[in-house]
């Protein structure tokens, strides 16, 4: 097969490899093939959730050169499903096969020095003030206002982070700054998380309504959409995330994750290079999904706006909830039920999540409340 097209082909039906086997490349694979291209994923795990809905897999490690290659030249393109592939590795393939995501994105979103450098001087965006650390001594000697230390690379659902409410918890964050490079920000009190998902071919760009989203333990447990905001600030956050995406040329979903204060700012957190959980209910509520736009994005096709048919609350499931949401189900068979596969149901662990379409918010949410499941992780 030919290597290395500048744009891939028009011609419909492609080889898509697919770099991580989590859950979001399950629904990715499982957009392309209901758009009749092939999958291959590359993923260490032999049962992972991908692996069910994928044309063939190939077992190895991110870092696996060998491995990647072989997927390089399997496929007429490559897309990744979260942001800890290897970024060196993937340049050891791009001479070979289309990545439309591109590498810079990843290399960005992979480092929170990066991240925040981009999102200021390049797409202008307002984050949190905030200071590199690169050892314990950088900290301040007080705490005299709310911080979060984070590493700069391999944190996620909280892990590498520490939170400075008081001088009690410097031990804790010179620890942390002892042993990798850190980012110091300042808490940001925010009124609501929210994020746009956004998708793009690399020159057109289309976001989904704005989301409210709700955390506990640093792990996302719910997504209300649209969000319950004005129509200002929907529109405010999404033109931030319009010029991020321009910035970056993006090609396929983007997640841009944000906080919103009571008297209107926003504050851009984070970016997920690829589709996200929070963007789970666009497979029921939209007229396309962001797995959908994911992949007519990285193949480099015209996108259309995507259109909210009905709102929706989307939740997750975690390992503590999986017995009990089974037993629910006989009761609620209108809500939307997504297994991940996954064999082991261990406490936090993403299992899979509801979507519950709803024309009234607050009757919902009391509903999902009375059913006792998520009430005592409050």
């Amino acid at each position: 097969m030919e290597v290395l097209k500048s744009k891939v082909s028009k011609v419909k039906k492609k080889i898509i490899g697919i770099i991580g086997g989590g859950q979001l490349g399950q629904m990715m694979a499982i957009s392309a093939q209901y758009m009749g291209h092939k999958v291959i994923t590359l993923d260490p795990n032999p049962t992972c959730s991908a692996s069910k809905v994928s044309d063939e897999m190939i077992v190895a490690d991110y870092d696996n050169v060998e491995s990647l290659l072989k997927l390089a030249y399997a496929c007429d393109i490559v897309t990744y499903e979260f942001e800890n592939v290897n970024a060196a590795a993937l340049h050891e393939i791009e001479g070979c096969v289309v990545i439309p995501q591109g590498i810079r994105l990843l290399e960005i979103t992979q480092n929170r020095k990066f991240e925040k450098a981009f999102l200021t001087d390049e797409a202008k965006v307002q984050v949190a003030p905030w200071k590199l650390i690169t050892s314990a001594d950088d900290l301040p000697e007080r705490v005299i206002k709310k911080q979060v230390l984070k590493t700069t690379t391999g944190g996620y659902d909280g892990h590498g982070q520490v939170v400075l409410k008081s001088d009690e918890d410097l031990p804790a964050a010179r620890e942390l700054a002892g042993m990798a490079e850190c980012v110091l920000e300042d808490f940001v009190a925010f009124e609501r998380e929210i994020s746009v998902i956004i998708s793009g071919n690399g020159e057109q760009f289309v976001a989904f309504p704005l989301a409210e989203n709700d955390h506990r333990e640093n792990i996302l447990h719910q997504t209300i959409a649209p969000a319950r905001v004005g129509d200002e600030i929907a529109e405010k956050a999404q033109k931030m995330a319009f010029d991020i995406a321009h910035e970056l040329h993006l090609s396929g979903t983007l997640c841009v994750e944000m906080f919103l204060t009571a008297d209107g700012e926003i504050f851009v957190n984070e970016l997920a290079p690829r589709p996200h959980n929070s963007g789970h209910y666009t497979i029921e509520s939209c007229d396309f999904s962001q797995f959908d736009l994911h992949i007519k994005g990285v193949l480099g096709e015209k996108l259309p706006k995507p259109q909210l048919l009905k709102s929706a609350v989307m939740l997750n499931i975690l390992g503590q909830h999986v017995d009990s949401v089974e037993k629910l189900l006989d009761t609620h068979p209108d809500w939307h039920q997504h297994d991940y596969g996954k064999p082991d149901a261990k406490h936090n662990r993403k299992m899979g999540h509801l979507t519950i379409l709803t024309d009234n918010f607050e009757q919902t949410l009391t509903e999902i409340k009375e059913t006792g499941i998520w009430s005592s992780e409050r």
